[in-house]
């Protein structure tokens, strides 16, 4: 399981036009399912993107967590974190686990999240999204799971 976790000020997904989700302050998470992921992965990737300490403290140090500000998430899958790029010039996505595995551990990581009282924006699973984002830091953190 793969994440790029962003701290943002905001983010939203767009969809044929239409706004699909949007959060204001918080974490956007594009996430990748591998084929060999174990729920308890998923488990511990759902802790650890609740309990990253990124939010700065009265001190303004990086201490606080998503879960602790009451800030949102915005979960985009982005099955293209799955590439291998050992040899040649074209992305291999063999990694990548089969859609329907994917689409519902995606959901279960969103549930995830909400379990633990976050608000949760999603993409949406498969379609062609536009991701807008303002990037807060910049903090930008490479999660693999």
């Amino acid at each position: 399981m793969r994440a790029l976790v962003q701290r943002v000020t905001q983010a939203w997904v767009n969809i044929d036009g239409e706004e699909t989700g949007r959060i204001g302050q918080g974490l956007l998470v594009l996430l990748a399912i591998m084929q060999d992921d174990t729920q308890e992965q998923l488990r511990r990737m759902v802790n650890k993107v609740a309990d990253l300490r990124i939010f700065p403290d009265a001190d303004g140090k990086m201490n606080r967590s998503v879960q602790e500000t009451g800030k949102a998430v915005l979960v985009v899958p982005q099955f293209t974190l799955a590439a291998q790029l050992h040899k040649g010039n074209r992305p291999s996505f063999f990694a990548a686990a089969a859609p329907s595995i994917a689409e519902a551990s995606v959901n279960a990581f969103c549930e995830g999240l909400r379990q633990k009282n976050l608000t949760v924006a999603e993409g949406r699973f498969g379609a062609d999204m536009q991701v807008h984002l303002v990037n807060d830091g910049p903090v930008t953190l490479w999660l693999d799971l």
